[in-house]
């Protein structure tokens, strides 16, 4: 075993948490291009907002310019109860692998819900409750959001109504079930109980469903019922704030001991846990104080980077949300039941977007079954048993490993492994039975859906 001063596990106190959250935007001089009403076109103002979302969460949305927002006090203290959460050298896996490269993971599995979505659960909640709200509304895919969401609201004592994309509420029963301990109802997505659900139904027979459609669920059922607004898991300004905790406590951990990262590597679905965790180093990089290399990795069953098209698009299948100016493949793609439910989305962060625009970050594409490959052999390893969404980016964090093993360059990796899989053993059951596919949409499939893109001006 490698004999370092650095320990397999740092820690920081809860004094050294964060006490503000660090909005990339503000170092950014070419901003996320603005949400556009998709009735009349112009940038969607505060007040069209808080008809979906709660007050405060707008004026989080639509800030750019605000470097650091200060956390209250009472989300500091819920966050207490998991974070900080470590920052784990990976010795075990270097050694296996007889690499060169030091390999480090940001490990967000430390709390109930399994992931790092508690995170922005909590602080959207929080501000539901401080606005007098009775409840809200949103979707889910593979159910780690839905399941934050549900703790947070029970905590608060809000009402939580989920809709759970129908692939993963059919694969991930028990995930469901501790929505449902926790207090929430879950609905599968597409549904009979909402306009757009049965117009998707209709439209689509037998669809297995997916995030697009469960967010037009959510909206539409926010809209039509008084005391209760919107909140999302990902994708938005506002989510990638809260989240910018994960990457201010892997930077203070790291600059503890004086590591310096070469490559920062995370899954990409809708760009919440890659943009919480690459926050500060990007502002680095904006500002000129430092350069690293930034790695989004998606599946190839849903590749909206390296695949799609940097355009105006509406967030939800159902065509009742804003436009957003984000990488795409198109609102009415409806990707494979891939067991990643978590990335299943068919747009990116608009901040995430214009970054990877303007060549300040790269994208990859990998496998389903290369993912569980990689996420089998971690496990074996580390002892941690990764969500399939983490394991995206544990496949390019091994390969990249290896490059360095051929090169015999002493790279520093630091990837992100948002949660845990223990909801997820039908996946790593038809990965190990042999069933898992390989589904990675044609050219043609993909053109369908870019024709279907709103015309804007």
């Amino acid at each position: 075993m490698q004999n370092e001063k650095i320990p397999y596990k740092i820690y920081l106190s809860e004094n050294e948490m964060p006490k503000a959250w660090y909005n990339l935007r503000a170092d950014m001089k070419q901003k996320p291009a603005p949400l556009l009403n998709p009735g009349t076109q112009q940038p969607m103002t505060a007040e069209e907002l808080s008809g979906v979302f709660c007050e405060e969460l707008v004026k989080q949305e639509l800030d750019d310019t605000t470097a650091f927002f200060q956390i209250p006090e009472e989300i500091r203290s819920f966050y207490k109860m998991y974070r900080p959460s470590p920052l784990v050298r990976a010795y075990c896996l270097e050694e296996k692998l007889d690499t060169p490269a030091k390999i480090y993971y940001k490990f967000e599995g430390n709390n109930t819900s399994g992931s790092h979505k508690l995170n922005s659960a909590i602080a959207q909640a929080y501000y539901a409750k401080k606005q007098g709200l009775k409840g809200v509304t949103t979707e889910t895919g593979a159910g780690q959001w839905g399941t934050a969401l549900s703790m947070a609201c029970a905590y608060l004592g809000l009402d939580c109504k989920v809709y759970m994309v129908k692939c993963s509420y059919e694969q991930k029963p028990f995930r469901r079930e501790v929505m449902r301990t926790y207090g929430a109802s879950v609905t599968p997505s597409p549904s009979m109980d909402t306009q757009v659900g049965r117009k998707i139904l209709a439209e689509h027979p037998g669809t297995t469903g997916s995030l697009g459609c469960a967010i037009s669920e959510a909206v539409e059922t926010a809209v039509g019922s008084e005391g209760y607004r919107y909140v999302l898991g990902s994708v938005l300004n506002q989510v990638m704030l809260h989240q910018s905790v994960i990457g201010l406590e892997a930077k203070a951990a790291l600059d503890k001991y004086g590591v310096k990262p070469d490559m920062i590597i995370g899954c990409a679905g809708g760009g919440s846990n890659l943009g919480g965790l690459i926050a500060p180093f990007m502002g680095q990089k904006l500002r000129g104080e430092a350069d690293y290399r930034f790695i989004a990795v998606e599946p190839a069953s849903c590749p909206s980077f390296t695949r799609g098209v940097y355009a105006y698009d509406f967030c939800d299948t159902g065509m009742v949300c804003p436009l957003a100016k984000m990488y795409t493949l198109g609102s009415g793609f409806i990707p494979s039941a891939n067991h990643a439910g978590g990335l299943r989305y068919h747009g990116m962060s608009s901040t995430l977007s214009e970054l990877y625009h303007q060549g300040l970050m790269e994208a990859t594409s990998v496998k389903q079954t290369e993912v569980f490959e990689a996420a089998e052999y971690f496990a074996r390893v580390e002892g941690i048993l990764p969500a399939p969404e983490s394991s995206h980016a544990i496949r390019v964090a091994i390969d990249e490993a290896m490059k360095c093993k051929e090169t015999g360059e002493e790279k520093t990796i630091l990837f992100g492994l948002t949660g845990t899989g223990y909801f997820d053993m039908v996946a790593y059951e038809k990965f190990h039975d042999g069933q898992m596919e390989d589904y990675i949409p044609t050219d043609a499939e993909l053109e369908q859906y870019r024709n279907t893109l709103p015309k804007i001006g």
